[in-house]
């Protein structure tokens, strides 16, 4: 597998420190609003990529923070007069509504900043004890100059940063560019006790000092959006090296910009768009594929044209899947493991020809592009064999739903899951039917189709169990 490393600019095969185990770390929101589509391509993109990773057999250690102290949060909160806590905890539950929808997979850690104060006063103190940090008036600030390697993530020269670096009312610092790691407390604002007295972190140091503590030096994965490629992991890249003497993070990814009529999605443009607003028009599940069919490090311009499509898209991969799960329940068993028709033996040698296709993909650079282009030509095999003259076999049926449930699904995760698709009533509906069919045909002395029923159901994964007192169902 080849990675686009940010670092180092260039793809990179990719091999996990540890092996069989990778360590991943995700920028997640600042949690003063719903997350908009810009919000979303990170949090799908790198669900997708730990869905991958998974599939190739590695166990992953997942982290993404929430940011729940910072001036976005503490200013929505002075606008509402609440506390700016109940703020984050507000939108840390809104978060996970749009995540669920995207069908984003939970993330081993979610630590938040507020929970970790205690850990980023101890690594300020650490860096100024390394002559990496200075004090100024109750503000902590890294100095940039004490660190060579500073730019080395952004390719950007001291000259070209000092040119882009916003003035500051603040003259206590040595540098234009040196970053605050400690903000001395303002009044009305939230502040916690520290050796240079009340306030709170910057917003660098909390992301390497949380990835630091759960994931440890040299961890495998650091993703987000290529808007923060600079200042902010250019500056985390600074502290966690600065503070340990050891290389932060080995692969740095980033993906691309979406784009509105070829200008950058933001809140500051007034050009952002809500998912759950997007959610309201088109699927959420569409919205995932329609995020996952373009190169990660591509820019997608966002527009309804591209939402219908992958709608469109959606329903085609849907369709076969309804086929399939159709044809497995006509055709019960597993079935020979081999084909024994032409038409058979076809599918299932373009089944595994296209999974190497699909997997092909994902190992150049995380293409889903491309595995999204393999995908749809299995669908097209499978509904061509479905609905051709032969009849279809138990076997290559079973193959073919597994491997299209594994790469649309477990990989990409553009299906839900299945207790989406048929909830626990209509399950409990549908069985008493059965069971009453059944029930029937054993008074008559049926045992052929009673029997049949039995075993169909057992190939489903419903085990049936006759008792005295009737006929009881569970999942295997």
């Amino acid at each position: 597998m080849y990675l686009y490393n940010t670092l180092t600019g260039r793809k990179e095969e990719f091999t996990p420190a540890e092996p069989g185990r990778v360590r991943m770390y995700v920028c997640g929101p600042t949690t003063y609003n719903y997350i908009h589509l810009g919000n979303a391509r990170p949090l799908v993109v790198f669900d997708a990529l730990r869905r991958y990773l998974e599939y190739r057999n590695y166990d992953v250690l997942y982290v993404q923070n929430f940011t729940d102290i910072d001036d976005k949060v503490i200013n929505r909160a002075r606008e509402e007069g609440v506390p700016a806590l109940s703020i984050a905890e507000r939108y840390i539950e809104e978060f996970f509504r749009d995540a669920d929808a995207l069908n984003v997979k939970r993330a081993s850690l979610y630590p938040r900043v507020s929970q970790h104060i205690g850990d980023i006063i101890a690594a300020i103190e650490e860096l100024m004890r390394r002559g990496f940090a200075y004090e100024a008036g109750g503000d902590v600030y890294f100095e940039v100059e004490k660190f060579p390697a500073y730019g080395r993530l952004s390719r950007r020269s001291p000259g070209e940063m000092r040119a882009g670096a916003r003035v500051e009312v603040n003259t206590a610092k040595r540098n234009p560019l040196d970053f605050a790691l400690w903000k001395a407390a303002c009044p009305g604002e939230p502040a916690w006790d520290s050796p240079w007295g009340p306030g709170r972190p910057g917003w660098h140091i909390e992301c390497s000092t949380m990835a630091l503590k759960y994931l440890g030096a040299g961890f495998d994965i650091h993703g987000g959006g290529a808007d923060l490629i600079f200042p902010h992991h250019e500056n985390e890249i600074a502290q966690a090296e600065a503070q340990t003497g050891c290389p932060f993070a080995r692969f740095w990814l980033h993906n691309g910009f979406i784009t509105v009529n070829q200008e950058k999605m933001s809140k500051s443009r007034g050009n952002f768009f809500l998912v759950r607003d997007i959610a309201s028009r088109f699927r959420p599940l569409a919205v995932r594929l329609f995020l996952l069919a373009t190169h990660y490090r591509s820019p997608i311009d966002f527009d309804d044209a591209g939402l219908l499509a992958a709608e469109k898209g959606l329903e085609r991969l849907e369709n076969t899947r309804r086929l399939l799960n159709e044809a497995r329940c006509h055709l019960g068993g597993a079935g020979g493991s081999t084909a024994s028709s032409e038409e058979g033996a076809t599918l299932a040698g373009r089944v595994e020809e296209l999974r190497r296709e699909f997997t092909a993909a994902l190992d150049d650079d995380f293409n889903t592009a491309r595995a999204l282009a393999a995908l749809y030509d299995l669908a097209r095999e499978i509904n061509s064999y479905l609905g051709g003259t032969a009849r279809p076999e138990a076997g290559v049926v079973n193959r073919a739903a597994t491997v299209f449930e594994e790469l649309g699904e477990n990989v990409l995760g553009l299906f839900g899951r299945p207790q989406q698709q048929l909830d626990d009533a209509l399950l409990e509906g549908l069985m008493d039917i059965i069971l009453s069919i059944r029930q029937e045909a054993r008074q008559r002395k049926d045992w052929a189709t009673a029997d049949a029923i039995r075993d169909r159901l057992k190939a489903l994964g419903i085990i049936l169990e006759d008792t005295p007192h009737g006929s009881r169902w569970k999942k295997s």
